[in-house]
């Protein structure tokens, strides 16, 4: 005999997942948010020495090819369904089993980066930090986008070009001021 999913049972409700409304994504972007200004309050007040901080400048990098990579072939697929190179169904999949390594990719260059000791005077740096916000509260608002493009309208089409562009804009755009800020 074979259990009954709780959620199946009447009278018993599901509990509340993280893209089941733009109330749960507001609450998780809160999060987030109080997160990495806990985690520029970190940069701050603490000190790596040198062996920490060239392993922290190793994750960093390291980071960046999981997570930036991941979002590249996630774009990659989303371009071959536009051009109709591959149906939805296909890219929508590939796209969820990417979101782990974004996820990931993007904790490991948060993590690492304020060990890096962000120069928080600088305003190449301050951009970053705001293209990293921005980045993590539109990778939780692109979870409950993906679950509209199950039957994808006009507005779901311009929303998913709209998410695309700002995670390029902010992936490419943080890529190009740590190049710059090695460069001083």
């Amino acid at each position: 005999m074979s259990a009954v999913p709780a959620s199946t049972i009447p009278g018993r409700l599901r509990p509340t997942r993280l893209h089941d409304s733009w109330w749960t994504v507001a609450a998780a972007s809160l999060a987030a948010l109080v997160v990495l200004t806990g985690g520029l309050w970190f940069s701050v007040h603490v000190r790596t020495d040198p062996v920490l901080h060239e392993a922290a400048l190793f994750v960093h990098l390291a980071s960046l090819v999981l997570g930036f990579g991941a979002v590249l072939a996630a774009d990659w697929y989303g371009g071959l369904w536009l051009l109709g190179r591959c149906s939805l169904d296909e890219a929508l999949a590939v796209i969820g089993r990417l979101h782990a390594p974004i996820w990931a990719g993007l904790a490991g260059l948060v993590a690492s980066g304020f060990m890096l000791h962000p120069d928080l005077g600088s305003p190449l740096t301050r951009a970053k930090l705001v293209m990293v916000a921005l980045l993590t509260v539109n990778g939780l608002q692109a979870g409950l986008l993906t679950r509209r493009l199950a039957s994808p309208g006009r507005g779901v089409l311009i929303w998913a070009g709209a998410t695309g562009l700002v995670s390029q804009l902010c992936w490419w755009g943080s890529v190009v001021v740590g190049f710059l800020n090695t460069r001083r």
